[in-house]
């Protein structure tokens, strides 16, 4: 059986990745992200998703905090929230501060082994 991973802070924005990995629930959000609000039909007006499938996928991006909902009458209403988005760039900008230092100290190794060969 394989060990577990350690504790990286993973467990806040993969959720947030994974649901951005479908192209189809990507594609939502980028149409909810100009912050108007949409009804299912609305989002299902196109013809490429049915109306069932557009509300799965909210669903998912709902679950990790990417959309949320009003009820207006007898529709429900949805936008895009952007704070899950800053805190999945937030981790992003971590890990590019990290490779940033790693080839920083790779660099500097590879530049002192350079002057000591003869």
């Amino acid at each position: 059986m394989a060990e577990p991973a350690p504790a990286t802070g993973l467990a806040g924005p993969a959720p947030i990745f994974a649901a951005l990995g479908d192209p189809t629930r990507l594609s939502l959000l980028m149409r909810l992200s100009d912050g108007q609000t949409r009804s299912i039909t609305m989002l299902a007006a196109d013809g490429r998703l049915t109306r069932q499938a557009v509300t799965k996928h909210l669903r998912v991006l709902q679950d990790v905090g990417l959309v949320d909902h009003v009820r207006a009458g007898r529709e429900t209403l949805y936008a895009c929230r952007p704070e899950p988005l800053d805190m999945a760039r937030a981790w992003l900008d971590r890990v590019a501060a990290q490779w940033d230092d790693a080839l920083g100290r790779l660099k500097t190794f590879v530049e002192t082994e350079d002057r000591r060969r003869p």
